[in-house]
């Protein structure tokens, strides 16, 4: 196999590229422990703030940083008005969120910062303790309930322009529509039967929306999209699928769904943009799509 030349290689690694992670700031750790009591103060359960802190700490591409985060969710000394999550079910909860990253990130940013959060950031002792059995292998036997599974949340979240939404995807491109139910909401964000039978963490409809709507704002750029996601998150308090079924709103801890109900609030909403916002701040704001051509023509 042939290498690449030297020149190249340095055009690959020029500064003005970015073409590494983003380091985790000095003080990242209060920010999170500062989001997090916040949170707390406003009836959030540890589940939704450490979902939407993952998924922001992904999209911006900083490994070091979600590493910190674990510290911060185990920590057993911090104050906090609730006890610190199990360390188990903290790193099987930040490795399913970023899984589902993938469909609003793409895969290489899940695949770096998760590698490094299984090498660096969680004991030999937790990662020992780790899922290992995939429950997302597509089957003949499985095909069809991975479809009526997409569709159903596609139409959960879209409700009322759903089926209008799929034909002006398809007039972009008549296999846009079939990837986006096909591949991302049947097997990635809807999760399987008997998905954390296993071990593996259990991201409900509600956390799913929480994802999105962190990784959407910390991308910068994709406003449409975020308001499409905020308000598939109104939706489902509305029509209730926020809830597992047959639980009430009393049961919303049980579930790791405290507080969701109040994020779905324009002054939870806007709470919950802002402290993706601090965590983005502190970390050197978003890095998708910025590129200075002027910088790369220097370089040449």
């Amino acid at each position: 196999m042939s290498k690449l030349s030297a020149s190249l290689k340095s055009l690959i690694n020029a500064p003005f590229a970015r073409p590494g992670p983003a380091p985790a700031a000095p003080h990242i750790a209060e920010v999170y422990r500062s989001i997090a009591l916040d949170a707390a103060k406003h009836g959030v359960g540890s589940q939704p703030w450490l979902t939407f802190l993952t998924a922001a700490t992904i999209t911006l591409n900083a490994p070091d940083a979600l590493c910190v985060l674990y510290q911060v969710a185990t920590d057993e000394s911090t104050p906090r008005p609730r006890p610190p999550l199990a360390p188990v079910a903290t790193a099987e909860l930040i490795r399913e969120v970023g899984l589902k990253c993938i469909g609003f990130n793409g895969i290489p940013r899940t695949i770096n910062v998760l590698g490094s959060f299984r090498a660096n950031g969680i004991p030999p002792t937790v990662a020992a303790q780790l899922a290992t059995k995939p429950t997302r292998v597509p089957t003949a036997d499985n095909l069809a309930e991975t479809t009526a599974r997409g569709l159903h949340l596609w139409r959960s979240i879209y409700a009322g322009v759903d089926a209008k939404l799929l034909d002006k995807l398809a007039e972009s491109h008549p296999d846009l529509p079939v990837h986006i139910l096909h591949s991302h909401y049947g097997p990635l964000f809807s999760d399987p039967p008997n998905h954390a039978a296993g071990g593996l963490a259990t991201v409900s409809r509600a956390l799913t929306s929480l994802v999105a709507i962190a990784c959407l704002r910390a991308q910068t750029g994709v406003a449409p999209q975020l308001v499409s996601h905020i308000l598939g998150l109104r939706k489902e308090i509305a029509d209730g699928t926020w809830l597992p079924a047959g639980a009430d709103a009393a049961e919303a801890e049980k579930h790791g769904v405290l507080g969701v109900k109040w994020l779905a609030t324009d002054v939870g909403t806007e709470w919950l943009l802002h402290s993706i916002d601090k965590v983005a701040t502190a970390l050197g704001g978003s890095n998708f799509a910025r590129h200075d051509p002027a910088s790369s023509n220097a370089k040449l």
